[in-house]
């Protein structure tokens, strides 16, 4: 499988540079710059397929396309973001802390759990 991803129209072998996303409750269809991952709901577009795009009757075609620099650098921004918020959230002490067991043992915290020191 190639590590190119292709245009989703029919017998269309470019290249694609653009996503498709169609938003029903606002009758609209949004082309934007390339979805970092494909997407089950979504379509690839080639530029020509992309710019020839055209909606349903009664529906709006939103073209979004940010300068290639600012896709970048909000991109890496947001990814950087994104991680700082989940660490943050993931040392956040859950609400009732941490519980000891009968026994003593300590229990669980979120997903993870704290074993007694061994003595």
């Amino acid at each position: 499988m190639s590590p190119v991803r292709r245009c989703s129209r029919t017998a269309c072998a470019l290249p694609a540079v653009a996503t498709l996303t169609y938003v029903y409750a606002d009758r609209a269809a949004v082309v934007g710059p390339l979805a970092v991952h494909a997407e089950p709901h979504c379509y690839d577009l080639c530029e020509d397929h992309a710019n020839r795009l055209t909606a349903p009757l009664g529906w709006e075609v939103v073209r979004h396309s940010p300068e290639a620099a600012d896709v970048v650098r909000k991109r890496s921004s947001d990814d950087l973001e994104a991680l700082a918020d989940a660490v943050r959230e993931a040392a956040r002490p859950a609400a009732g802390g941490i519980v000891a067991g009968p026994d003593g043992a300590t229990g669980r915290r979120g997903h993870l759990r704290a074993l007694p020191t061994p003595g």
